[in-house]
């Protein structure tokens, strides 16, 4: 259950911190190039595998996950599929050197990605693509904040009503 003062505590570690990325990629210069291209301006794990990327995980907040889809022992997609139900808040985009459809249909509909962008990535079009995953990310916080907020109101008011019928 995810409760008000959690909530509260994400809102602040927001304004006080960077946007965090994951970016997974089997290609050593892939990581170098995105994190050299990003580190200023984002918070920036990179991960050369997706069992790699799971340890990342298990000891970061991401907001935002970029894989490269074709990588050797678990694709990108198999790796979104296989995080989403432990981590289902981080903004998905797929990244991939191949215009593979069946590839971007399975992202969408397994691994519940945001966006989808070709390789080799064109740094301002990936820029806003990270901006807009974060704006939904953060939509995705308030909703949890207001459900929250919501809940904890349901609760009191079945408290109150339970004193009055007692009375």
């Amino acid at each position: 259950m995810f409760s008000f003062s959690k909530v509260i505590n994400l809102q602040k570690y927001f304004m006080m911190s960077k946007i965090s990325i994951l970016y997974v990629d089997d290609e050593l210069n892939n990581l170098i190039s995105f994190k050299a291209a990003f580190r200023i301006k984002y918070s920036i794990l990179t991960a050369i595998s997706g069992e790699e990327a799971k340890n990342i995980l298990h000891k970061h907040t991401v907001h935002i996950i970029i894989t490269d889809q074709r990588m050797p022992q678990m694709t990108g997609v198999e790796f979104l599929e296989s995080i989403l139900d432990e981590y289902p808040d981080p903004v998905r985009i797929l990244l991939t050197g191949y215009t593979d459809m069946s590839a971007v249909v399975d992202a969408i509909n397994k691994g519940k990605i945001f966006h989808y962008l070709t390789k080799p990535w064109n740094e301002e079009e990936l820029d806003m693509t990270i901006n807009r995953a974060f704006e939904v990310y953060k939509q995705k916080m308030d909703e949890k904040e207001m459900n929250s907020k919501l809940t904890l109101s349901n609760e009191q008011l079945e408290f109150l009503l339970r004193q009055k019928l007692l009375s």
